[in-house]
């Protein structure tokens, strides 16, 4: 897809609705640098395309703003990560060796998962290094990552995109052992709560992370802004 502001319009129109979620066309038009006209004629066309829809939002009074956001083709214009071929491979794993079967494949895929991860996030130092670290791992494995702290001083870790949402509507427990991940990973003195999740209807995954233990005031540094 290429950067934001690289890419084609209408690229960048998708993109950024799949990092920013529903937008208005004067909104998108400020961004693009053009005429709210010249930005509702790309989103027509995406209509069209049958990657893009609105929701009429009413707010006050007058008449209601069209919310426009990406339809499921939209989303799936995104990197999937060999989706079909993924979801065939697992089920035929799921027929030839059964649940059990299933189990210790995904059991295979975790550990070689920390390994990995363990490699590139420090073990030590201070949380907005690892953290930072951490999505800078999920960003290079296509998540559109992203981080940032929040006023009370915990972290966010913001996921726009899921390259194996597919294989994880199939097989749910590919999903389950990230939170996990994320636990082991950044160490028992540190909490992760997932509170957005794509598999329950969210437009992103979005993770709460803190020191345990830790008041909820605690000194509040920069970090990398989410989209």
């Amino acid at each position: 897809m290429g950067t934001e502001n690289s890419a084609p319009t209408r690229d960048r129109i998708l993109l950024r609705l799949k990092l920013r979620g529903p937008q208005t066309a004067a909104r998108l038009a400020a961004w693009l640098g053009m005429t709210p006209m010249g930005a509702r004629q790309h989103l027509t066309a995406l209509k069209a395309d049958g990657l893009v829809e609105f929701e009429s939002v009413r707010r006050g009074v007058g008449r209601p703003a069209r919310h426009w956001q990406l339809t499921a083709a939209g989303s799936a214009h995104f990197p999937q990560g060999y989706a079909d071929l993924t979801v065939d491979i697992l089920g035929a794993v799921r027929e030839t060796f059964g649940p059990a079967g299933m189990d210790r494949l995904i059991a295979a895929r975790n550990r070689k998962q920390l390994r990995l991860y363990q490699e590139r996030v420090p073990a030590s130092g201070p949380l907005a290094r690892r953290v930072a670290a951490l999505a800078d791992l999920r960003q290079e494995e296509g998540y559109m990552a992203a981080w940032s702290r929040d006023r009370d001083g915990s972290f966010a870790l913001v996921e726009n995109h899921c390259p194996i949402c597919a294989a994880a509507q199939f097989c749910q427990g590919l999903c389950a052992g990230e939170l996990e991940l994320f636990q082991e990973v950044l160490g028992d003195r540190v909490r992760v709560e997932r509170v957005e999740h794509m598999l329950a209807g969210a437009r992103r995954c979005a993770y709460r992370i803190r020191p345990a233990g830790k008041p909820a005031e605690w000194p509040v540094g920069k970090g990398r802004k989410s989209p």
